[in-house]
């Protein structure tokens, strides 16, 4: 999805492992106002998807490959944004 309106960011979520099994999909784009947050995100993709909501609040968030780890902090200024969605593993 191409944005070319400053108003809105496309977010592409990437799930892996077992939230792309649990989400049904590896990969979905959204688009937020600029300047929501992941909670924001969050809540566009449950709105349709409420069962998502699980999955989206235990996964580690990683936008543009930087972890985030507070929702509520707006989003990066930008056109289109990556949000690796990692679901909790164990090992090292």
């Amino acid at each position: 999805m191409t944005n070319t309106d400053p108003k809105v960011t496309s977010v592409t979520l990437y799930y892996f492992a077992a939230a792309s099994e649990a989400m049904g999909r590896s990969e979905e784009t959204v688009a937020v106002p600029s300047g929501a947050s992941l909670a924001a995100v969050i809540d566009t993709i449950t709105e349709t998807r409420p069962e998502a909501c699980r999955v989206l609040n235990i996964c580690a968030l990683l936008v543009d490959g930087v972890a985030s780890r507070d929702r509520s902090v707006p989003l990066p200024n930008a056109n289109s944004l990556r949000v690796d969605v990692l679901p909790p593993f164990a090992g090292g």
